[in-house]
Formats: structure tokens, sequence, C-alpha cells
């Protein structure tokens, strides 16, 4: 089971390239889903609308397997599949890279443009810093009163942030863990009594 990804930990912007008259700007963004997604790449066309081409690569998912890669009218495989191979040399997914290219007159041929863009998500991404995550689950748990404590000193044993707590007779709580300590506190909550509790997917 993979409990962690590598991605980047901020976005990136206007890192600059030039190529024989051509200018790549480069940026980098971390993303989690469609929408962020879409917003990314809105915001760099709404900055950059004069450009000839924005191409762009991302992975998404815990193993990239959400992923593409857009040449956005370069030749076929020159522009997208360079950027999205340099996520690949890095390990990284839920990451977004995008180049600009102003066309500057003179045309770089199929291997310019793969060695431009290559090079602009390569400086791009040298610019951003690659951290690690954890994956987190959310678990949600019923006790009577009189066990708050027993479970408050569970819950920090194993790192785990309380989102949410009702105090009554019978209390329910939420809290996030890393989904690694998944198995090792269901092992110990279901030792105790009068205790219920499920994750949430």
């Amino acid at each position: 089971m993979i409990h962690e990804y590598k991605t980047i930990q901020k976005p990136v912007e206007n890192t600059l390239l030039k190529e024989r008259g051509s200018k790549f700007i480069g940026f980098a963004f971390p993303i989690n889903n469609e929408t962020e997604l879409k917003n990314a790449l809105e915001k760099v066309r709404l900055e950059h609308p004069k450009a000839t081409h924005h191409c762009y690569a991302f992975r998404m998912g815990l193993n990239g397997e959400n992923y593409r890669a857009n040449d956005d009218g370069e030749p076929s495989g020159s522009a997208g599949l360079p950027i999205f191979n340099q996520l690949l040399a890095n390990e990284i997914t839920n990451v977004l890279v995008i180049s600009v290219r102003y066309y500057g007159g003179t045309k770089l041929g199929v291997s310019g443009l793969v060695k431009a863009y290559k090079e602009s998500a390569k400086i791009t991404l040298e610019e951003t810093k690659i951290i690690t995550k954890e994956l987190e689950t959310e678990i949600k748990i019923q006790f009577q009163f009189n066990q708050q404590n027993v479970i408050f000193t569970l819950l920090s044993k194993f790192d785990a942030k309380v989102l949410n707590f009702d105090a009554d007779e019978n209390c329910i709580l939420t809290a996030s863990l890393k989904t690694a300590q998944k198995e090792s506190i269901s092992e110990k909550l279901s030792e105790m009594q009068h205790i219920k509790y499920n994750f949430i997917e």
C-alpha cells in the first residue's frame, strides 16, 4: 500500500528560457483535483493572452494514473510530452507544469522544440521545493462521556487531529490521521468497550 507521495510545496511562476528569439515562460502548480487544474490553466491563459502556445502536462493521483500532455498546436509530441517527462523524472504527482511560448520568428524544428520545452519544465521544477505528503484518513468514533480521556490520549499517541467533537452523554468525534496508522488504531479501539468507530472514505 502507498501511504505517501511526492509533490511540490507551492506554485512557481514566470521562469524564463530564451531560445533563438522564442521566449518560454514556465509555471508549476500543486493541484489536487480537476477544478484546481482548470483554474491554474485559466489563470495562465489570462495572464498571457497573446502567447503563441500554452503547452502543459500534469499528473494526478497516487501513482500519477490521471495524466495528460497537451501540445496546444505545436507538432505532436514536441511540447506536452517533454514537459510530462520532467514530472516523471522528478517522481512527482498532483502537479501541473505549463510552458507558455512567445514565437520569436525563427522556427526551432521538432527536435529544437522538444529540447526547449524540456528545458523550460526542468528549470521551472528546479525552482520548486519537492515535498513528501502522507495520505490521511478520517475516523468517526462514538463513545461514552466518561471515556473522553482514554480516547484523547489514544488519538494524541497516533498524532491524530480532532476535526469535530460533540460532547454529550454519548460523544461523537471526528479526527484525521495518517492512513499508515489505520490498522494500529483499529486494533486499539476494537479492544475497548462501549465504543463504535468507522473510517470515512
